[in-house]
């Protein structure tokens, strides 16, 4: 079914994860473009000051306090939109939180409430933006990972939550195309993004953890929000790395498993020693506003990312550099015979 979404101008969008990383960046984009925003997260002093921040700009802005992991709490928020707004038309599944540890080594209570927050919290919002959008029509936006498609060693239960949210938001989105439902349903999947999604990790190891390279610049995923709120599309990758991260892992598993065996526990570790356990956002709200942490090498720019805007172009990308590589492989033949 051909679906048509409108203009972020004239959209009620729903974020949640409102405060931090991507979810503030897009809720700071949308809201300069003119959209009417309903925010939430955990921390009620964050969502106060940043709903401050974007109404003397102007913006139609209201703040619901909300865990995504308790569904009333999730149905609550939907209530508000309904009473401020009468509606809305773009709901953004964005919280999340992660745990660096070893597999045998993170207690199993732990990984629970990492799912409450980054499954459940989907599940909880995409069932409430389903039944309210199958009648007037708009977008869901989940945030998955590159973790969507791969394997990653010292967070296994990230891994894990992100498997499942793409499980779930593809058959959503089948379920919804049987109905004919006039939603549009889209799996984000970004590489690692200078947020502070590290800092606000809980840590299993010795030293502190970091990010592996190449790190993007989050304002790429928060654009890739808003671009998938006025455009349907079934997933958007971005960052190049996490593209190919998951052609890597689906056609060579074993060569993928072997080299991120080698290098990938080695790049998430830092030598500074680990800092207090308890400083972290898996059980507690922050309420400090940061959109980026602040890393000296951080891709500003990426080309494939933009073209996955244009799938026309995309296509032709793909084409180009599968006759590049078959051309490659010929002539290597050639040389060896």
């Amino acid at each position: 079914m051909r679906m048509t979404l409108k203009k972020i101008g004239s959209q009620v969008i729903v974020i949640t994860g409102a405060t931090s990383g991507v979810g503030l960046l897009a809720a700071r984009k949308a809201a300069s473009r003119g959209a009417k925003l309903v925010l939430a997260a955990r921390g009620e002093e964050a969502l106060h000051q940043l709903a401050e921040q974007l109404r003397e700009t102007g913006s139609e802005v209201i703040t619901v306090p909300t865990d995504v992991g308790d569904l009333q709490a999730v149905k609550a928020l939907a209530q508000a939109a309904i009473e401020r707004f009468g509606g809305f038309d773009t709901w953004v599944n964005n919280a999340g939180v992660t745990i660096y540890g070893r597999y045998n080594e993170v207690p199993v209570e732990d990984q629970r409430k990492l799912f409450d927050t980054n499954y459940w919290g989907v599940v909880h919002g995409s069932l409430v933006a389903a039944a309210h959008l199958r009648e007037r029509g708009g977008a869901i936006i989940n945030m998955g990972s590159e973790a969507s498609d791969v394997p990653l060693p010292l967070q296994s239960a990230y891994a894990a939550s992100k498997h499942a949210i793409k499980g779930f938001t593809d058959s959503l989105r089948l379920e919804l195309e049987q109905e004919r439902a006039p939603v549009s349903v889209t799996l984000i999947k970004p590489a690692a993004l200078d947020t502070p999604f590290a800092s606000h990790a809980k840590n299993y190891l010795d030293v502190e953890p970091e990010l592996a390279p190449p790190v993007y610049d989050p304002e790429m995923a928060a654009e890739a929000i808003l671009f998938a709120a006025e455009h349907p599309r079934r997933d958007m990758f971005v960052g190049a790395a996490s593209k190919a991260m998951s052609s890597a892992a689906y056609h060579m598993p074993g060569l993928y498993d072997r080299v991120m065996r080698r290098f990938l526990g080695r790049a998430q570790c830092t030598a500074r020693p680990a800092g207090p356990r308890e400083n972290n956002a898996l059980f507690q709200a922050t309420n400090d506003l940061v959109e980026r942490e602040g890393r000296r090498h951080v891709v500003r720019t990426c080309p494939y990312t933009a073209s996955t805007r244009h799938p026309v172009m995309t296509g032709a990308m793909v084409v180009g550099a599968s006759l590049a590589l078959a051309a490659a492989l010929g002539m290597r033949r050639t040389r060896m015979r």
